[in-house]
């Protein structure tokens, strides 16, 4: 299924390819009878979505979206065959990344595509449907309820793979004569982990709760119980998954002869780290250490023994993150904005031992109201209710407060200042109109992103509606000729690193929005290539962001250049660097890579997702290196990534609080087939 259903719609479907994409005007209005669907989050309505059959027996689909800023008018028009499955298919429209043109067909046993990101045919030699890589909702309805008529059985798809549904459970909602029954089903084989749909009693789609969620025009409100009771069903299957996955030690754990990452600064090498009832008990040359007579030793020969990893930017989606971040190494996580009721059950679960992930630490996201307004957000319409906010945010435990740019920049300094008297990290986007100094004059302590801190050399137009696509289009389009060694930028890298502002670049963010075309495979992923379901593979190829008719592509290359060179003037200055993805977690190797390529060493680039994260949310006294007396979170690597950084991708054993996984067994819950290929 589509990026927006496979990543909480943080955006991973035969008109002619032409320069542009079908005008809006010109897509498919959606007739009287069609059935309605808004598209909202807890944040309030964020488009809407139709779908409808032909008298002639066509099923059309048609969905309107605004994102954050990002625009998606989309169509769909499709001939189901004989057999049922879809013999053609025409996708039109537009999304942030240009012409969303689709095309399939079936002729003379022959099933042809092509996408924005590929083009190909295969044999069509027994039922199957064709996966679109765009398109609006309809088309994941459509094969939701192909999966239905087929109980229990798996369904062949194109390009590649199956799909799979099973029951998860049921709920009632509406009210008098619209009251209906529900079912949530588990769909397997399209992503890496299990998605949850809603079909009605007869087999229609119903809904998709998520992040973003589609739910028919009368039944907005039953949003919060459908994700509680979808999540509520998925909860058992992760409270089984513990035991079964994670192994507490009978005895103290040596880790013998192995190169460390120590003291959160160096490699050192033949090295004996001894753990014990979770705490690392000793450290040193393999020939001093005296490991405890009964101690488990594992062998560390040829092998990296790092800490845990750190994601300073994960917004952890649901409970199958968990083992999938673990198996790539990342024992911690700093979630920058969520569905706030979620992230507190999950760390309670994970409290009670009920939940398998990493330790996560959590922001409140505070926006204010208005067409861009983040899909998770916390909204406040004045200072008193934003100042409401971070008070609620301390007595829930969270650890911060993450501004976004709907916020009124005139609440900034208030806001900021009763988080600090609470104790609480300030950190987040720019609010539109709001340059990086004056937030940081205001009181942020941390800017999200490296295309906000760029904010401070764009051209007015560009700042005052930075909270839209101009976040991003302003520096593709000035970035590559800005002097980072000139003001503005040179005050404020001082400001930087005199007052220690934090940067949480995602640079793998700017990378995948600014580098590649549609079709190019990210390299973020592709170590992970022929290890997951041929639909998620599809997405590494999705482009960036289109660009606009008066630049081109190497334009918006040269302008991620100096983002890149940005972090190295930075890091050189002093400017702290935490790495985080913004993702799925299988970008935050790239992320330390894209740091190599700028200059820092091996070490200062782990450190960034070690010991930097640890020492910003304040808990670098127990956590984040390798020295005794610290929390044992370690991962046991192959290779040597102090000389190759990507070698980080091919863990081997996980240690969560002195208690052992295997990275195989994580990698298979996860949705990962084997370790990923090597990178030079």
């Amino acid at each position: 299924m589509r990026a927006p259903i496979v990543a909480f719609a943080l955006c991973l479907a035969l008109p002619c390819f032409a320069d542009t994409p079908t005008p809006t005007e010109q897509l498919a209005k959606p007739p009287a009878s069609a059935q309605q669907f808004t598209i909202l989050s807890t944040a309030g309505k964020h488009g809407t979505s139709a779908r409808w059959t032909t008298a002639d027996g066509t099923r059309m689909g048609r969905e309107s979206l605004l994102l954050r800023g990002q625009v998606f008018e989309l169509d769909s028009t499709a001939h189901l065959g004989k057999d049922g499955m879809f013999d053609r298919l025409v996708v039109r429209g537009h999304t942030p990344q240009g012409d969303a043109g689709e095309t399939f067909e079936i002729k003379d046993g022959k099933a042809s595509w092509k996408s924005p990101v590929d083009a190909g045919s295969a044999p069509y030699a027994g039922a199957a449907e064709y996966t679109a890589f765009g398109g609006p909702m309809d088309l994941n309805a459509d094969l939701l309820e192909k999966l239905l008529a087929l109980p229990g059985k798996p369904l062949n798809l194109l390009p590649g793979g199956y799909a799979k549904a099973e029951p998860l459970t049921t709920a009632t909602v509406g009210s008098g004569p619209t009251q209906k029954k529900v079912i949530a089903y588990a769909i397997t084989g399209i992503a890496n982990t299990p998605i949850p749909i809603w079909a009605d009693e007869s087999g229609k789609f119903f809904a998709f709760i998520g992040g973003l969620s589609w739910l028919p025009v009368g039944y907005e409100s039953a949003q919060p119980m459908l994700e509680k009771a979808q999540n509520d069903a998925l909860a058992m299957h992760s409270k089984t998954l513990v035991p079964k996955l994670l192994k507490t030690p009978a005895g103290p754990v040596a880790f013998t002869h192995v190169r460390a990452f120590v003291d959160g600064n160096h490699f050192a090498d033949d090295q004996t780290v001894v753990v014990d009832k979770g705490v690392i008990a000793q450290v040193g040359p393999a020939a001093s250490v005296n490991v405890p007579q009964g101690a488990q030793q594992i062998d560390g020969k040829g092998k990296t023994l790092v800490p845990g990893l750190w994601d300073a930017h994960q917004h952890v989606p649901d409970d199958s993150a968990g083992p999938l971040l673990l198996s790539l190494g990342i024992t911690s996580v700093r979630d920058p904005g969520n569905v706030n009721e979620l992230t507190l059950a999950r760390a309670q679960r994970r409290a009670k031992g009920e939940l398998l992930g990493p330790n996560v630490y959590p922001s409140m996201l505070i926006d204010g109201k208005g067409p861009n307004t983040a899909q998770v957000a916390s909204v406040a319409t004045s200072q008193e209710e934003a100042i409401a906010l971070v008070r609620k945010a301390k007595a829930d435990g969270f650890t911060a407060i993450k501004i976004y740019g709907t916020f009124n920049p005139a609440w900034v300094k208030a806001t900021a200042a009763e988080a600090h008297r609470l104790g609480l990290h300030v950190h987040g986007h720019l609010p539109a109109g709001m340059r990086t100094e004056e937030a940081i004059a205001d009181g942020y302590d941390e800017i999200t992103h490296i295309y906000f801190v760029m904010m401070q050399a764009m051209p007015d137009s560009v700042v005052k509606v930075s909270n839209g696509m101009a976040r991003f289009e302003g520096p593709g389009r000035y970035a590559k000729d800005v002097n980072l060694d000139q003001e503005p930028m040179k005050s404020l890298i001082a400001t930087m690193a005199a007052h220690k502002i934090t940067s949480d670049p995602t640079l793998v963010v700017a990378e995948s929005l600014f580098v590649p075309e549609n079709g190019d495979l990210s390299p973020a992923y592709a170590p992970f290539v022929g290890t997951l379901p041929p639909a998620v593979e599809r997405g590494f190829r999705q482009g960036g962001f289109a660009v606009p008719k008066d630049l081109t592509r190497a334009d918006y290359r040269a302008s991620f250049a100096k983002l890149q060179a940005l972090v190295a003037a930075m890091h050189k200055a002093g400017v702290p660097i935490v790495a985080g993805t913004d993702g799925s977690g299988l970008e935050l190797v790239r992320e330390l890579e894209l740091y190599v390529q700028a200059g820092f060493t091996p070490a200062e680039a782990l450190a960034s997702a070690t010991l930097a994260p640890a020492h910003l949310v304040g808990v670098d006294q127990r956590t984040g290196s390798i020295q005794t007396g610290k929390v044992a979170d370690l991962v046991l690597v192959e290779g040597n990534p102090a000389q190759n950084i990507g070698d980080l991708r091919h863990t081997d054993v996980v240690m969560l609080g002195g208690k052992l996984m295997d990275a195989n067994a994580l990698r298979s819950e996860g949705g990962i087939s084997r370790r990923p290929a090597f990178v030079d």
